[in-house]
């Protein structure tokens, strides 16, 4: 089967969709499918172009697999939503103008995009068109939710053209893939009455975690430990984006508390990983001894990054939860290290922590509860130690890239036969 791909970003990119993407396309083309992907130039660690791929608005790497077409992605500060809002409207034009070319030869036999941003959903359905092939759009964080509940965008005619713009993808798409129940009823609730077939338009297909790479090791296994002053140390981590979704002002309040008792001296908080607050978390942690910033690091060192934690924390603003679902989550529990979430009751994070009895998942921005879950499985370590092998047991029968990479092939194949 010939696919044809449309993201924000892929490797060598260090974005979470990029991760995703990447393990979604690995399994793709190992189970035999030839594979165009249109994505942005490497841009995301340092809101730049990184060195070595600028010079060119649009660059062609070949495959035995197939292709990959960058194109730039006009990087702008994410705080600058007009900024942005633009951004993503010239990497659209760009990436539409490479999904609908080529010869007939060429053609796919369906079409993937993924969203945020949401406009790739126009992109991916003018290249479904012209092809005349299914269109699949996969969801990773609902948008503009995520943005309103964060105050991002508040100008009323902004969220209508928005909300406009998200029911009308989800209508023209031959099939929405979420990331979770969750998601699903949130999408439905919106084309329910519009759409004849909503439920089963809305399809849930999780993002899968790589168990094989992803392993539970020793703290001290690597080096990372040594490099960051952390030999000996009880580590509470945070890795990922340090952006305005999480509630990592949580961290800081939990490190402020924890650090006046005297049994927890050894107990170092982490902020792995840059983005748009973190220089305002820094300047808030200036006083804190016990709290440490690592920039991001290498893709190769994710295992052992994971590893070099005791606990880690997945912090989500208020109503976030019901519209993200954050990858990080699972490889955590690939792991096998405790999670401590900060995250909406009864939503996916909430329910897969809980349920797999992987951690302790508390109400969002609450810092007392907060401290109080990290407080509860520093005092216990043995109770930690086997929250962390559930949740590796759970991830391990939940979803391998190879069951995930299977459901999506199927669901092309569905879409296919319904259209023949």
């Amino acid at each position: 089967m010939k696919l044809l791909v449309l993201c924000p970003h892929y490797a060598p990119d260090t974005a979470p969709t990029g991760e995703v993407m990447t393990s979604i396309g690995t399994e793709l083309i190992a189970r035999g499918h030839e594979l165009h992907i249109v994505t942005s130039l490497p841009w995301y660690q340092h809101h730049s172009i990184e060195p070595g791929w600028d010079g060119r608005v649009v660059r062609h790497e070949d495959h035995e697999w197939g292709r990959i077409t960058r194109v730039h992605p006009f990087p702008t500060d994410k705080r600058n939503i007009p900024a942005r809002a633009a951004a993503f409207a010239g990497f659209t034009v760009l990436s539409t103008a490479m999904g609908v070319r080529g010869r007939p030869e060429a053609r796919p036999d369906a079409v993937l995009a993924m969203s945020p941003p949401l406009t790739l959903g126009g992109a991916g359905w003018l290249a479904a068109r012209r092809w005349r092939v299914p269109f699949v759009f996969n969801i990773q964080d609902v948008f503009p939710d995520v943005a309103v509940e964060l105050g991002a965008i508040s100008n009323p005619q902004v969220i209508r053209l928005a909300s406009w713009l998200e029911r009308w993808s989800y209508r023209r798409s031959d099939a929405v893939t979420v990331l979770s129940d969750d998601l699903r009823d949130n999408l439905v609730a919106k084309i329910r009455g519009t759409v004849p077939d909503a439920h089963d338009r809305i399809r849930v297909i999780p993002n899968f975690v790589d168990t094989a790479r992803i392993v539970p090791a020793d703290p001290d296994a690597g080096t990372y430990r040594d490099e960051y002053g952390l030999t000996g140390k009880r580590v509470v981590m945070y890795a990922g984006n340090v952006g305005f979704s999480q509630s990592l002002d949580l961290v800081l309040a939990a490190a402020r508390t924890l650090g006046e008792r005297p049994d927890m001296a050894d107990v170092v908080f982490v902020v792995n990983g840059g983005g748009s607050a973190r220089p305002q978390l820094e300047e808030q942690a200036a006083d804190l001894d016990n709290v440490r910033f690592v920039d991001f690091q290498p893709k190769e060192r994710l295992p052992e990054v994971l590893a070099a934690a005791d606990i880690h924390v997945v912090p989500l603003r208020r109503g976030l939860a019901r519209s993200s679902v954050p990858s990080k989550t699972y490889s955590i529990l690939a792991a096998a290290r405790p999670v401590v979430a900060s995250v909406d009751e009864g939503t996916e994070v909430a329910r897969v922590v809980e349920g797999a009895g992987a951690g302790l998942a508390v109400p969002p921005d609450d810092p007392e509860a907060f401290t109080k879950a990290l407080a509860t499985l520093l005092d216990d370590p043995e109770r930690a130690r086997a929250m962390g092998g559930a949740g590796r047991a759970f991830v391990e029968a939940w979803a391998s890239p190879a069951a995930i990479a299977e459901r999506y092939e199927a669901l092309f194949d569905e879409l296919r036969s319904r259209q023949r």
